[in-house]
C-alpha cells in the first residue's frame, strides 16, 4: 500500500496535463461561443482542405520516417557489433543534439539552409517541402536509432552463427534471421519518428513555404488567429480530435505488427 503513494503524482500530473486538456478539446468541439452546437464541427469534418492538408503531412511524416530507417538501421546495426563501451558512447553523441532546444537547432538550420545558395550556386533549399523533410529527419533520426539499437544489440549471436553453419550468406542471413527479429525495434523506431513528424508545427513554420500549410499550423492558426468569437476554438478542437483518431489508429497499427511488445519496452 505504501508503494502506491508514490504513483499518485504521477496519476495528478495525468489528470492536470492530459484528462482536463482532453475534456477541454472536447467541451469546444461541440461549442461556438458558449453555445452547444456541432454546426463548426461537422463544417470543418466535411472541409475537403481540411483533408488535403492533413494527407499532405502523412505523406511527409512517411517520408521522413522511411529515410530516418534507411539511415538508422545501418547506424544501429553498426553499434550492435561494437563493444559495448564504444557503442554506448557512440550512441549518446546521437542525443547530445537533443540537448539544445529544438526550437534553437531549428534556428540554426533555417541559417544553414538560407546559405546554401551561395555555396553550391543552386535554388535556395529555404521554404521547400525538401528543407522540410531534412530537418526533421535531423530531429528525429536519434529515435529511431536508439530502438534499433536495442533490438539488435540484445540479439542472440548464437542464431547468427547457427545460419552461418547451415550455409547462409550474409544477405540470407539478414533477411532471414537479422531482419525478422529487429521487427520489434523497427515498429518502435517508426511510432517513435512517424507520429511526432505528422503533429509537427514548428519546423513547417520556421522551414517551410509560409504559403504550404501543414496539419498542425491549421490547429495552432485556428487557435491564435481565428480565435473564440469566430469558432477557431471548435475548429482548431475538431482538428485535433482527428488528429488524436489517426494517431490511436496508427499506434494500434504498429501494436498489431509489435506483436512481442519488445519495442516499447527496450526504451
Amino acid at each position: 500500500m505504501k508503494r502506491k503513494v508514490f504513483a499518485y503524482p504521477y496519476i495528478v500530473w495525468m489528470i492536470l496535463f492530459i484528462v482536463v486538456p482532453m475534456l477541454f478539446l472536447f467541451y469546444y468541439m461541440g461549442t461556438e461561443n458558449g453555445t452547444f452546437t456541432f454546426a463548426r464541427c461537422i463544417s470543418t469534418i466535411t472541409d475537403a482542405s481540411n483533408w488535403k492538408v492533413l494527407g499532405k503531412s502523412v505523406l511527409v511524416a512517411l517520408v521522413t520516417t522511411v529515410i530516418c530507417l534507411i539511415l538508422g538501421y545501418p547506424a544501429a546495426y553498426i553499434l550492435s557489433r561494437m563493444k559495448k563501451t564504444v557503442a554506448s558512447f557512440l550512441s549518446v553523441l546521437f542525443f547530445i543534439p537533443m540537448w539544445m532546444n529544438f526550437v534553437l537547432r531549428t534556428y540554426a538550420w533555417k541559417s544553414i539552409l538560407s546559405m546554401i545558395p551561395n555555396l553550391f550556386g543552386t535554388a535556395p533549399l529555404l521554404g521547400t517541402t525538401e528543407a522540410v523533410i531534412l530537418v526533421l529527419v535531423y530531429n528525429f533520426l536519434p529515435f529511431m536509432v536508439i530502438p534499433l539499437y536495442n533490438t539488435l544489440s540484445k540479439m542472440d549471436r548464437s542464431l547468427i552463427e547457427a545460419s552461418r553453419d547451415l550455409g547462409a550468406n550474409g544477405f540470407q542471413t539478414f533477411t532471414r534471421v537479422v531482419l525478422p527479429l529487429s521487427i520489434p525495434g523497427i515498429v518502435s523506431g517508426v511510432t517513435m519518428v512517424l507520429i511526432p513528424a505528422i503533429t509537427a508545427f514548428t519546423v513547417p513554420v520556421l522551414i517551410g513555404n509560409s504559403k504550404e500549410s501543414y496539419y498542425g499550423n491549421l490547429i495552432e492558426d485556428a487557435f491564435k488567429r481565428v480565435g473564440e468569437a469566430h469558432g477557431g476554438f471548435s475548429t482548431g478542437s475538431t482538428l485535433a480530435v482527428i488528429l488524436l483518431i489517426c494517431v490511436l489508429v496508427s499506434t494500434l497499427v504498429m501494436n498489431h505488427f509489435d506483436k512481442d511488445k519488445e519495442g516499447g519496452t527496450l526504451l
